[in-house]
């Protein structure tokens, strides 16, 4: 039951947030096409519009609002809904078995077996379902007016294929392999703050072996810890997001990671590495909570 509120809630969570999505994957993307002053600017390099300020998330909302209509802030809703729920369902299943047979080689719970299973689950993840996520940010990134037909998930797997092959569904790979440093900060953080949520629970005269009995309280603690974790390392590791969406692009001159980080800084700034960092931490924060509360849950109520 708690498995299927979870997916429930999942899908609930993608589903409301994905305007958030759209919007921050266009602010991220290196040809930005919008309406400033009723002027029209696009560009396919970003370089012409690197001396300007883009327009906040709000505005741009508003923006793809009224040149393309509500429905492009739902693009890329399908494959984040078929890739949601095995994507984490891997996750959490690579990070607890690596997290179990680590406790039995390095010292139990500690940070270098949160460190290690959460990088590994974290590469298990990523190299299986990067595929749908190259075809969401694709989908994500085809900006049409109103009227015109729109490309669809089927559509976009033949155009990679035919253009790229099999290699085009990979690209974007090498950031989210950097972007495993995010979670790794992540639960490093978030195990550290529940140690000690727990640690200031337990009565004196307990020992550690004993379990304390959960109660709801100690739920909102972990959902707590869990937001603060994922903010301090989203924010630092952020930059791996822009040079993904860079690096998905349709015919995108960015051609590795590295070169990526070189150029986007030296064409458009520092500050575009972190261009929609607001808009992703407003979408992920709350989803972030919700989600390792209920793995927490499910933990708590499979182990009694």
């Amino acid at each position: 039951m708690a498995l299927l509120m979870h997916r429930c809630g999942g899908t609930v969570g993608a589903i409301l947030t994905c305007p958030l999505e759209v919007v921050k994957t266009r602010l991220q993307s290196s040809s930005l096409s919008f309406y400033v002053s009723g002027v029209h600017l696009s560009t396919v390099n970003g370089t012409s519009v690197a001396r300007m300020s883009p327009p906040g998330p709000l505005h741009f909302l508003k923006l793809i609002l009224e040149k393309e209509g509500p429905r492009s802030l739902f693009r890329g809703l399908g494959p984040n809904l078929i890739g949601v729920a095995p994507s984490r369902a891997i996750y959490f299943a690579a990070y607890s078995t690596a997290k179990e047979k680590l406790n039995g080689v390095l010292e139990p719970d500690s940070t270098q077996v949160h460190m290690v299973s959460a990088g590994m689950a974290g590469f298990t993840a990523i190299t299986t379902t990067n595929p749908i996520w190259l075809i969401k940010t694709r989908l994500q990134l085809d900006a049409r007016n109103r009227g015109e037909r729109r490309m669809s998930a089927l559509d976009c797997m033949r155009r990679v294929y035919r253009r790229e092959g099999l290699r085009g569904f990979y690209r974007g790979m090498s950031a989210s392999y950097a972007g495993i440093s995010e979670t790794v900060i992540h639960f490093v953080i978030y195990e550290s703050i529940k140690r000690r949520l727990l640690e200031a629970k337990m009565p004196q005269n307990m020992e550690e072996e004993e379990e304390v009995p959960k109660v709801a309280s100690d739920f909102v603690g972990m959902m707590l810890a869990a937001a603060t974790s994922k903010t301090c390392a989203t924010t630092v590791a952020y930059p791996h997001e822009v040079i993904r969406t860079r690096l998905r692009e349709e015919g995108t001159k960015y051609k590795s990671f590295f070169q990526t980080l070189r150029t986007v800084p030296k064409e458009e700034g520092y500050a575009a590495l972190y261009r929609g960092l607001t808009t992703h931490l407003v979408r992920q924060i709350p989803n972030t909570a919700i989600t390792m509360c209920t793995y927490e849950l499910v933990v708590y109520l499979l182990s009694g």
